[in-house]
């Protein structure tokens, strides 16, 4: 009876023996950032390929203390926004030599909790949670661990934390001004959870625009970020004595939802009826059926602060960032168009 002898791993040795260079250069033609002439990097990646090597990351995070793995940590994916910012960030972060690992955790305390347990354990260089929100002792475990924590698209009353968002309250204020310019006058808003930052800023910018228009707002209800709750809400305000003439939604997940229900199961018309503003502009609100009026989140801008702040803060920058980055309106066809604005 014949027994196979397992295959001996290759070695960054035995790859520099064939490539004819030093274990170290081979070292750094694998790690990233690392400086190596173009010569070297030929050889010992033909080497390599020939052997079957791959480097044994986890090894080289054990020796240099660093993974280059982030720690993603995500709400939920419903939304579109989310998908398109974290192909993004894992495209920049990719193109400087890190990954992202990414966690699935709702906004409850134990679920981040139990996350971020992990992600420590991972010995990730860095964490950015996305619309997530942190604990004052979880801040604390990975300020003591030296993991920097930046937050996307969410804010936090904590001077420890870095953050990246769009202006939200100047987006809610430039939605209010733009419905009132069209001749508006009975103006809702369907919120964004009031428990999020952008949430209440784009509730409190949206309050400012439509007082400087000397108008006060027909309903203001928490849409929790839900499409079944913003569709229940919309229903609500449509089918009573009195309906708004204009709705403003705090993200286009739930406008999609919205303009839906009014559609379809009202028999109201998108915007002779209703106008119907969102915030985001994902890509699905360029589609005819939607052709969704709404704010832009400028997700490369943030994506780029959000790497910056993060990679300075690995390599040591200490200080706190907080980017509140400019989003445009982009004028479709789901809101009367005011006179003096292009679609």
């Amino acid at each position: 009876m014949s027994t196979s002898r397992p295959l001996e791993k290759v070695t960054s040795a035995d790859v520099a023996r064939l490539a004819g260079v030093s274990q170290s250069a081979v070292s750094r033609v694998f790690t990233p950032g690392a400086s190596a002439s173009a010569k070297t990097v030929a050889k010992v990646r033909a080497a390599a390929e020939r052997l079957g090597y791959r480097p044994n990351v986890l090894a080289r995070a054990m020796i240099t203390g660093r993974s280059r793995i982030i720690g993603l940590v995500v709400a939920y994916l419903e939304n579109q926004f989310y998908p398109v910012a974290i192909e993004r960030l894992s495209s920049a972060l990719q193109d400087r030599g890190y990954h992202i690992l990414i966690f699935m955790a709702g906004n409850g305390a134990e679920n981040v909790e139990q996350v971020v347990d992990e992600l420590l354990d991972y010995q990730v260089d860095g964490i950015i949670t996305a619309s997530v929100a942190m604990t004052n002792d979880l801040t604390s475990r990975c300020q003591a661990a030296g993991i920097p924590v930046v937050m996307f698209n969410r804010g936090q009353n904590d001077p420890r934390l870095s953050e990246v968002t769009s202006d939200n309250r100047l987006g809610g204020r430039r939605v209010a001004e733009f419905l009132a310019a069209g001749g508006h006058r009975r103006i809702a808003h369907i919120m964004g959870w009031q428990g999020s930052s952008t949430g209440r800023d784009r509730a409190e910018g949206f309050r400012e625009g439509l007082a400087a228009a000397g108008l006060a707002p027909f309903a203001m209800v928490d849409g929790e970020y839900s499409r079944e709750r913003a569709a229940e809400v919309a229903r609500a305000l449509c089918t009573g004595p009195e309906r708004p003439d204009a709705i403003f939604v705090g993200n286009d997940h739930m406008a999609f939802a919205v303009i839906d229900e009014l559609v379809h199961n009202l028999g109201l018309k998108v915007p002779e009826d209703v106008s119907i503003v969102g915030y985001d502009d994902v890509p699905m609100a360029s589609w005819a059926a939607y052709s969704l009026t709404t704010i832009r989140q400028p997700v490369e801008a943030m994506v780029d602060a959000t790497v910056a702040t993060l990679l300075g803060q690995i390599e040591g920058d200490t200080e706190p960032h907080h980017h509140r980055i400019d989003g445009p309106l982009v004028i479709r066809r789901s809101a009367r168009i005011p006179q003096g604005h292009a679609a």
